[in-house]
This record gives C-alpha cells, structure tokens and sequence, in this order.
C-alpha cells in the first residue's frame, strides 16, 4: 500500500528536463531532484533537449544559458515553439541584469543564478508546474490523462475520444438506416395545382411547379441530377431519386445529433465542430459546395461577427462603462441585479437589440465580477460569475416574445405570415408578447437566486459600485467615447428602422467601418475577436438550412406531432404542442433556422384544424427564444461563453455543462410560464 501510494506521488510530480553542459554539475543536480522524487531527463546541448520535449513531453525545462553549438536563447525559442505551454527556468552562472531583460522577451518563467539552494529551485519548480496549467489553458491544449481505458475515453475538455467515437457511430446509424415510411410519402408529395392548393411545409416549397414532387424540387435547388442517355444518343439530366434524397435528409439529422452531442460535451473544440457540420454536409452531397459556402455567410453570421467586433471597440473606448451605469445603477446588490436590472434588460431587449445588448453589458459583469473577486481576496467563484453571465444572456434571450423587432426569428415569422395572406400589426404583436417578458425574466431571476444563494463565496456583491468604480478611473468622456456613442446611436436607429431591407449584419459592418474611419477600431482589434464562436453561429444557420431544404426538419417535426394525443392538435393543445417542438428544435439549431423550418408547416397547420394561425405562428415565434441550453441557439449564448474567460489565465469560466444544465431548468421554466400565463392566461382575455 505505501510502495502504491509512493508511486502516485511520484506520478503527480513534475517531469524535468535538465539541459547543461557542465556533467558533473547536471549528474549531481539530477541526483538531488531525483531523491527529491521527480522524474528527471537530462542532456548536455540544444539540440537533444529538443528531441526530449518533443517525445517525453517534460513539464519544466532547467537550461542553462550558455552553452555551446545551440545557446540557452536559441534552444529555449525552438522549445517554445513546440510545446508553447513548457515552463522554463534559465539557469546560468553569468546572469546579470540585461541577460534576465533579453530572455523575458521569450516567456521564461523564472532567472536563476547557479548554484543556487536547492529548496529554492524544488519551490520555483513546483511554481512553474502550476503555471503550466494556466499556459495549457491560454493555449486551448487539452490536458488528457491515459491511466486507464475509461480515463481516455472520457479525456477532457475538447478532447474526449469517447464521445467522438459515439458520435460517429450515432452519425452513420442514422444516415444508413431504413428510410421511415413517413419521410418517403413526404418527399413524394406533389403540387396538384389545385384551387388554394399549397404543400404545408418549408415556405419555398410554394415556389414548387405543378406536378413537381418534394424531392425533384430538392434536386432542383441543389443541383443534383443523374445523366442518362437516351435511346437516340442525347444526354439528359434526371433529378435524383426520392431515396437517395431521403438518405441525404438522414444525413442532416445525423449532423443535428453529432453537432449537438460535440457542443453539449465539449468533445471537440467548437470551432472543430463547426468545421465539421460543413464537412459532412460536403462530402455526404446535401448541398453544392458553392451553396455550402453560402449556407455559412448567412447575414446572421455576419451580424455576430460584426457584434463582438462592435463591443471590442465599445469596450475600448471606455463607453460600455457608463452604458453598464444607466443599466446597472440600481444593482447594489445580488437581489436587486436579479429582481431589477434582469426584467429591465427583457423589456430594453424587446425592442432593442437583445444581441447587442449583451455585447455591450457581458464585459462590464465580467468586470464586476473580477472586481468583487479580487475584493474577497480569493481567485475564483465559480458560483458568482455563472449566476451573472447566465442570467444575463437568458433573460436577454427571454426578450424576444416582446416585440417584432426582438429579432431575427421574428421576423422569419412575419415572412411566414405574409406568405399566407396573414397581416400582424407591431402593436398586435406587443399586446399578444410583452406582457410574458418581465413575468419570465422575474421567474429566471428567482430560480438563479435560489440555485446559488449558498454556492457563491463572495457574500456581498455590489455591482453598481463595482462599474461605478470601473468608471471613475477613465474620467470625463473622451472624444472618442462621444464618437463611438454617436455611432451606437446611428447603429440602433438603423437595425430599427432599416434591418427589414438591410438585414442585420449591413448595419453593424457599416458601423464597424465609420468606427475605424474615426479612428477607433482597427484591424488588429477585429482579429481578436474569437472566432470559433462566428464559425459555431455560421455552422448552425448551415444546418439549419440544410435541415429545412432536405425536408429533414419537417419530417422531424411531422414525426413528433403525430404522435401527440388529439387534444394536442388543435386550439390552446396545438400551442402548447407547436411550442414544445419548437422550444426543443431551437436548442440545436439557430433560432432563426428553426422557425424558417417549423413556421411554415405549423401556420397551415393551425388552418386545416380551425385554430388562429396568429395564435399557432406567435407560439413557435415564443418558443424560439427558449435557447438556452447550448451555446448554438442564439447569438447571446455565444457572446457570452465567449467573453466568459480568466483575463489572466484564459480559463474558460464557463462551460458548455453550466449551459446545458441551468439552460435545462430554465427551458423548463419558461415552457411552463408560457403555457400557464400566456396560452391558458391572459390570451383567453386577448381578441386576435
């Protein structure tokens, strides 16, 4: 037993590598360290030290500076460029001011002078051990353990193999097995041409020519034909056969289920997996490459990109600052930022930018928090900073019933409304959304405060003084401040009065480029901005429409309704059904995305059962809004888990099993204010 435990302590000491070229020095210092219990390597030049970092993979690196062939300088540059997050401790008996100077340009981690006491090199060691951790995490490294079979498969963050390999064979069981019966008959549907005939389902199916099927219109659209020959020698193109695009709609839900698995686990990094949605989608044929690449451009994507490009110059300015006072200044407290500021947030992001928002706000709670942290004298609170950032991005999401301007999705549904003769007014629609908003965001706020009143180590957080604060070390407003709020400005007016024409990414890249012309933002400041979180938002509107075209999403959606009870079908059941599919689709595909899919068979849907199609469609709108479990619902989810990292460390402060756990109870909270206060509350009350 004590022969065991010693093994399991040598096995958590670090691994060194001494590299000097004075033997008697080096055999002697690796004796001590070794009795010492490390586990040490040893060489005498450069050029093997490379060769041992590259193959044993040691922890700490003690080189001496001067040595000959490969010097200490040039050795420790091409160590660094392989194991970046290596600590190195330089070890010379020439050390003098202005050699500690030159290798601190190149990330050493301590300088000592030889011989120096041994406890003092084991402590700086054991320093430079922790250190390392933090250079792994800054340096997106996964640090996987192989003790054992089940300790592999599992591995860590971005790295866990047995999550991949569950994720393929999940893949290729999907897209090869037998194609259901329901998505043959749906991919065989044919317009009639019939009076007031129209194919329920993806609104461009209207654009379907008579006579032609749901799978010949796909062929169509994704220009997949098969050439044959004709008898007298002429080559035509016949669209693919309805199985073949069935297997390419088994495809997509095969993606929907091992993108969804990746995110939610963090198996793969999330840029990896966004990558990979593309891959799929282009080797398994779903789409041209051209319309792949077009899938990803989306102006969603675009949006996002030009958002965090947006809040880096917000942020540099010092603007968000005193933004954070006019939103923040009553929260002097845990009770009041969660019973004050979160239903003022929902309302602001009802007609307000919700997306922005949270751009704007995230990095001023990341400031608060840090603050109130190094106020209490400790390094984290896991418990403080989830409870800020979530609620923040789920009360902003939660915003979006409000208003049609709340966003994208909103507007989708408006398109579906119009294709349908359907004509909703911007006050009919507040009167049907708004008063749902500060309900919910009040139910989020109990639920936060309840979940983590005795989890969070700092006892009194003051938010308001800690912006306060923040704000008072940069003054009175500069010039450029002035400047970027003019173009705030000029920004929101634009996504409320010009978004409908222009989108939302043309106003917010316009933004960016006044920005720069100002003299505000440039080029270097866009590039650090994360941009695995705008290929993760680009991969879900890929999906999304590669959902929606294949007929994969509708064939889900029809799957799941038919097999609800009958009272589930029509009236307030058919909201309540039609918003359960919805809220559940949104967690894994874009929000958006999911109400250009669901939308257009649910709004027929509540026609051929004799309910309001108003009621039907503002119900999958609601429930588009509900994506808080996984960071690819909305771009709010994105912002945050991106900006929620250590400025110091780079460890990321929340992970992708905060969302989908608090994402989870919140989801279910909000099903059940929407159906008990909306459906079978104050709508009841409400002429449509």
């Amino acid at each position: 037993m004590e022969k065991k435990t010693a093994e399991n302590n040598k096995e958590k000491m670090p691994r060194i590598l001494l590299v000097d070229d004075e033997d008697r020095f080096r055999e002697s210092l690796s004796q001590q360290l070794s009795h010492r219990g490390f586990k040490v390597y040893q060489t005498n030049n450069g050029e093997d030290a490379i060769k041992i970092v590259r193959h044993k993979n040691p922890q700490v690196v003690i080189l001496d500076q001067k040595m000959p062939g490969m010097d200490g300088i040039e050795t420790l540059k091409e160590l660094k460029k392989i194991r970046p997050e290596v600590q190195v401790i330089m070890h010379t008996a020439y050390g003098n001011i202005e050699s500690a100077r030159v290798t601190g340009k190149h990330d050493v981690f301590c300088y000592l002078e030889k011989p120096c006491n041994l406890d003092e090199l084991i402590g700086m060691i054991k320093m430079a051990a922790e250190e390392r951790i933090y250079a792994l995490a800054r340096h997106e490294i996964p640090i996987v353990k192989r003790n054992s079979l089940k300790e592999w498969l599992f591995g860590v963050q971005n790295a866990r193999p047995g999550i991949i390999i569950l994720g393929i064979i999940l893949f290729f069981c999907i897209a090869y097995m037998p194609t259901p019966s329901a998505m043959k008959t749906f991919l065989a549907q044919k317009k009639t041409g019939t009076a007031g005939e129209s194919i329920s389902g993806y609104s461009e199916y209207r654009k379907m020519k008579v006579g032609e099927t749901i799978s010949d219109y796909y062929s169509a659209k994704a220009k997949l034909y098969k050439k044959t020959k004709t008898s007298d020698g002429k080559t035509i193109k016949t669209p693919y056969s309805a199985n073949k695009i069935s297997f390419r709609a088994k495809v997509m839900v095969g993606v929907l289920v091992i993108a969804a698995l990746f995110w939610a686990t963090g198996a793969l990094p999330i840029g990896i997996t966004a990558l990979l949605v593309g891959v799929l989608m282009y080797f398994f044929g779903v789409l041209p490459p051209s319309q792949v690449a077009k899938a990803y451009a989306k102006d969603s994507v675009i949006f996002i990109f030009g958002v965090l490009a947006f809040a880096a110059a917000i942020g540099k300015t010092g603007l968000d600052r005193r933004i954070g006072i006019l939103l923040l200044g009553t929260s002097t407290s845990l009770r009041k930022f969660a019973l004050i500021f979160a239903p003022l947030l929902s309302v602001t992001a009802s007609f307000l930018s919700e997306h922005a928002l949270v751009a704007f706000i995230a990095p001023i709670l990341m400031l608060a928090y840090m603050g109130a942290i190094k106020s209490a004298g400790i390094k984290k609170d896991k418990g403080l900073v989830v409870m800020l950032l979530l609620m923040l991005t789920f009360c902003a999401n939660i915003g979006g019933p409000g208003s049609p301007a709340a966003g994208g999705r909103n507007a989708v549904m408006l398109g579906i409304f119009s294709d349908y003769g359907i004509d909703i007014s911007f006050g009919q629609w507040v009167k049907m959304g708004l008063p749902f908003v500060p309900v919910m965001s009040i139910t989020i706020a109990i639920y936060f405060l309840m979940v983590f009143r005795k989890k969070i180590l700092v006892k009194s957080v003051n938010v308001a003084a800690e912006v306060r604060r923040e704000s008072e070390k940069i003054g009175k407003m500069t010039p450029d401040e002035y400047k970027a709020a003019a173009v705030l400005i000029l920004l929101i007016l634009m996504w409320i009065t010009m978004s409908s024409s222009v989108g939302m990414g043309g106003p917010v890249i316009l933004a960016l480029v006044l920005l720069n012309i100002v003299g505000i933002l440039t080029w270097k400041d866009i590039n650090s901005i994360h941009m695995d979180v705008v290929a993760l938002y680009a991969a879900a509107s890929a999906m999304g429409y590669g959902l929606a075209c294949t007929g994969a999403a509708l064939w889900l959606a029809n799957s799941f309704i038919s097999i609800l009870p009958d009272f589930l079908r029509s009236g307030t059941g058919l909201c309540v059904s039609t918003s359960l599919i919805t809220g559940i689709l949104t967690n894994f595909m874009s929000d958006g995305a999911t109400v250009a899919a669901v939308g257009p068979i649910t709004v027929p849907m509540a026609t051929l059962s004799g309910t309001s199609p108003v009621m039907i469609g503002l119900a999958t709108a609601f429930a588009s809004s509900f994506a808080h479990m996984l960071i690819i619902g909305t771009p709010n989810n994105a912002i945050v888990y991106s900006m929620a990292k250590d400025p110091e460390t780079g460890e990321q402060l929340i992970t992708m099993k905060d969302f989908f756990f608090h994402g989870f109870a919140v989801f279910l909270l909000s099903m059940a204010v929407l159906w008990g206060w909306v459906f079978f509350g104050y709508w009841r009350w409400i002429t449509i």
